[in-house]
């Protein structure tokens, strides 16, 4: 097997290095829930000792996106609907605290960018392009998810996203997400309007209606997995 490098950037680790790899082809589908990722395949690939790649498994099974189990090493951590459930009613919290922080601090400019993704959002919608609708639902709620200030609140939601990144890609379909859309305008309004117990409010509600398509649409997916099995 031909092995490849990696390239270290003067600013990442190599342990960061890799975790980002595996992050991101379990974020884009490429690794499968259930699915197990080797110690020696990846060394070999990559050309690296084992030790960066037992690190990295560790800090990738904190964040949730593998378990490590005994004989059979790392696996592609996958969810119930309790985990998805459990997600978004964190998610409507923290999101809706920051969104009531950022109400009386975001600029105008920052509210007119808000009002453009959202625009390019239902876009997307229009083109079927589910996967740039999730990016763009997420640089949306990114603006004022860093205006509110609170740096760890930041670090928190976007590891709890990135985790269910993929479910929220897989899951999408058409006639589903166009609420968001609408929300987002309402949302925006109450920016405009400086309320930040109503900003607060619809932002929970917009998560609470992901909540609710991505239950329906699991449900759907393993009724569809028992059928075929």
């Amino acid at each position: 097997m031909r092995r490849h490098k990696i390239h270290i950037d003067s600013h990442q680790t190599l342990r960061e290095r890799i975790v980002s790899t595996i992050r991101s082809a379990i974020t884009n589908g490429q690794l499968k829930p259930g699915s197990r990722i080797a110690e020696t395949e990846f060394a070999e690939r990559f050309g690296i000792s084992r030790t960066p790649i037992r690190e990295a498994f560790r800090q990738l099974e904190t964040e949730g996106f593998i378990t490590v189990q005994p004989r059979k090493g790392a696996i592609v951590a996958s969810f119930s609907a309790q985990d998805i459930s459990n997600f978004y009613d964190l998610k409507a919290i923290l999101e809706g605290y920051a969104a009531r922080l950022a109400t009386m601090t975001l600029t105008e400019d920052e509210i007119d960018r808000m009002d453009a993704i959202n625009k390019m959002m239902n876009a997307a919608l229009a083109k079927k392009d589910f996967r740039k609708v999730v990016d763009l639902h997420n640089e949306f709620r990114d603006i004022f998810l860093h205006t509110a200030g609170n740096d760890r609140l930041q670090q928190i939601v976007r590891t709890m996203t990135a985790q269910f990144q993929r479910y929220r890609v897989i899951l999408a379909v058409p006639g589903k997400m166009e609420g968001s859309v609408e929300q987002h305008k309402e949302i925006l309004e109450a920016f405009r309007k400086r309320d930040p117990a109503l900003a607060e409010k619809l932002v929970q509600k917009n998560a609470l209606h992901g909540k609710k398509t991505l239950l329906k649409e699991f449900s759907k997916m393993i009724d569809r997995s028992g059928r075929d099995g």
